[in-house]
């Protein structure tokens, strides 16, 4: 894939005022400079019946409801065409595979991504067969909606979108980057030098840039040992 100039997304939902919500700081910009089209769709202005019907009860049983497969499929059908295959269309849902940080720079690189937000107890098995979708989760819990899923999702990809910040170098050293072998974080400080009887420590003030930066690794690789060991699987040995 090549580098974007804009990214489409296209959510399905059944609640696009929700989105709203992003209009503010970093997306905001990025739709103002026309860096992301967000492009939000009701399912339910796909029902066919005068009540706006769009889920029904499960066959086999069990509790809850779920969309139609026809509703969705018409939905879906006026943002992206399944021969084409272009870009990538996304379900979120608990079962799916994690979200990180190397699926957001996957999807900064797609020039339209689709995403299926759900309610209820899901969508039709048949839907995710038929296109082909791939499931994202954000962890081991369940969501009311996909809405909710779907905000974390749009902001970790939308900033790593050319342009969008205003240095390419906030990117480099910040946690799960290549930059620090997919690690966390180090500390950072910035001034009062002392704060609470705190002081900053001695070696970011002495201009040292190897010693800085040993130490920035060391903090890093400590960070991620308590917090995250398990991410230290992925330091090259």
């Amino acid at each position: 894939m090549t580098e974007n100039t804009c990214w489409k997304v296209n959510i399905l939902t059944l609640f696009p005022e929700m989105f709203d919500f992003l209009n503010h700081s970093i997306i905001k910009r990025a739709i103002d400079n026309k860096i992301l089209n967000l492009n939000t769709i009701n399912i339910r202005d796909f029902a066919t019946d005068n009540y706006k019907t769009v889920d029904d009860t499960p066959y086999g049983g069990g509790a809850g409801q779920l969309l139609k497969p026809d509703i969705l499929g018409y939905a879906i059908d006026s943002v992206y065409n399944k021969a084409e295959k272009k870009g990538s269309i996304i379900y979120l849902s608990p079962r799916g595979k994690i979200f990180n940080q190397s699926v957001a720079e996957r999807l900064s690189k797609e020039s339209e991504t689709t995403f299926i937000c759900g309610h209820y107890e899901g969508i039709d098995e048949r839907v995710i067969e038929y296109y082909e979708i791939e499931e994202l989760s954000l962890g081991d819990f369940v969501l009311s909606g996909g809405e909710t899923a779907l905000f974390p999702i749009l902001d970790a990809t939308t900033r790593l979108l050319p342009n969008v910040l205003g240095s390419a170098h906030s990117l480099t050293e910040e946690s799960f980057s290549n930059s620090l072998n997919g690690m966390l974080e180090y500390p950072q400080y910035t001034r009062p030098e002392i704060w609470n009887d705190i002081p900053v420590p001695e070696i970011l003030k002495s201009g040292h840039h190897k010693k800085i930066s040993d130490w920035k690794k060391e903090k890093s690789l400590e960070i991620t040992k308590k917090n995250r060991p398990d991410l230290l699987k992925n330091i090259e040995k």
